[in-house]
């Protein structure tokens, strides 16, 4: 692999991080990588309504009350972070 090759594939995983949150960089802690992956399930689970009524019918509950749920699972889905190694 020559160097020019590794630059240009270097500045692309440089601009697609920079563009999707969610697919971190060097300095992402495994907190921050654990929330991502989590907050990404939950917008899909959402999204795609099959899936809120299948864990709506196997829970019991009303497919509103399972929505709410889960974007109440959104705010802190790995709860707090650990406290830094600075702290």
């Amino acid at each position: 692999m020559q160097s020019a090759d590794r630059f240009n594939i270097n500045s692309q995983l440089e601009h697609l991080q920079s563009k999707h949150v969610g697919t971190g960089h060097a300095d992402t802690t495994r907190h921050e990588w654990a929330v991502n992956i989590h907050r990404d399930s939950i917008a899909s689970y959402i999204g795609h309504a099959s899936m809120t009524q299948f864990m709506a019918i196997a829970d019991g509950e009303a497919v509103g009350r399972v929505k709410f749920n889960l974007l109440q699972k959104m705010l802190l889905p790995c709860g707090l972070p650990p406290a830094g190694k600075d702290e």
